[in-house]
């Protein structure tokens, strides 16, 4: 496994404190009940992400901010070598016993994503950060960090949510109508960059990040990353049948996927 430490010793050490990592250890539990109901997650994002990702069989990969850590028990059972790094404590604990639970040989670190000490440079043919780059207070910081660590030719595979298409929905991109008839009302595309909130079916305040299309344009630039592939996946009719949240996903991206490589 990359990196000098091993799943017995996830201990935070010297991790950066920021806004972000106090916000999702706040968090603890609720988001891994949501996020093993969340029907969203389950049944359109990351099936998605893993189809984009392909064939993993053999492949290290860092699942950077891996949360309750489903993909990388998914990408393990998939072949893949997987390191998992979370922000938050109770989250990697968390996935390191539904790993023990499944007998799946994953090495978990508790990192700021802005910070991987401890891991070398070029350690890595894949980095997925999948719903995270906007959670994360140091986007700059972290995709240096994601390029430092990949192989010179490994791909950052990211999803985040759109940033046309979702934000504050009181003062920034908001909702009108329901079901299928809903509309994205733009207020304010800029503002505001940064508010509380709970997420989705929570209650427990986390705090959001919205970031313009240029903003993360640029800031991939600026890590040496090259853009290699852009999706917005639409809902299929099979997809569709599941909720009328998904079926509305026919007409609206609610989320971007970016495939890009370290030159």
């Amino acid at each position: 496994m990359p990196g000098d430490l091993t799943e017995r010793e996830v201990s935070m050490g010297n991790m950066r404190q920021d806004s972000s990592t106090i916000a999702w250890n706040n968090l603890g539990e609720e988001w891994f009940e949501l996020a093993q109901k969340g029907e969203s997650r389950k049944c359109f994002i990351m099936p998605h992400m893993l189809r984009f990702m392909g064939d993993v069989d053999g492949l290290c990969i860092l699942d950077l901010g891996c949360g309750e850590g489903g993909y990388s028990r998914e990408l393990t059972r998939r072949g893949a070598e997987v390191t998992a790094v979370d922000c938050s404590e109770k989250a990697v604990m968390y996935s390191m016993e539904l790993a023990r639970q499944e007998g799946l040989d994953i090495e978990h670190q508790i990192r700021n994503s802005n910070d991987l000490f401890g891991i070398r440079d070029s350690a890595f043919d894949i980095v997925l950060c999948s719903m995270m780059l906007m959670d994360c207070e140091d986007l700059e910081g972290t995709l240096r960090e994601a390029a430092r660590v990949l192989k010179p030719g490994g791909r950052l595979f990211v999803s985040v949510l759109h940033p046309c298409f979702d934000g504050n929905h009181e003062e920034g991109i908001g909702r009108q109508g329901i079901g299928l008839d809903r509309q994205v009302v733009v207020k304010n595309y800029f503002e505001p960059r940064q508010w509380e909130a709970p997420l989705w079916g929570g209650k427990t305040p986390v705090l959001w990040h919205h970031r313009t299309l240029e903003e993360y344009v640029k800031n991939f630039i600026k890590a040496g990353l090259t853009i290699v592939d852009v999706n917005e996946p639409r809902a299929t009719d099979e997809e569709a049948k599941i909720s009328t949240a998904i079926a509305w996903l026919q007409k609206i991206p609610l989320y971007l996927y970016w495939e890009l490589k370290k030159e």
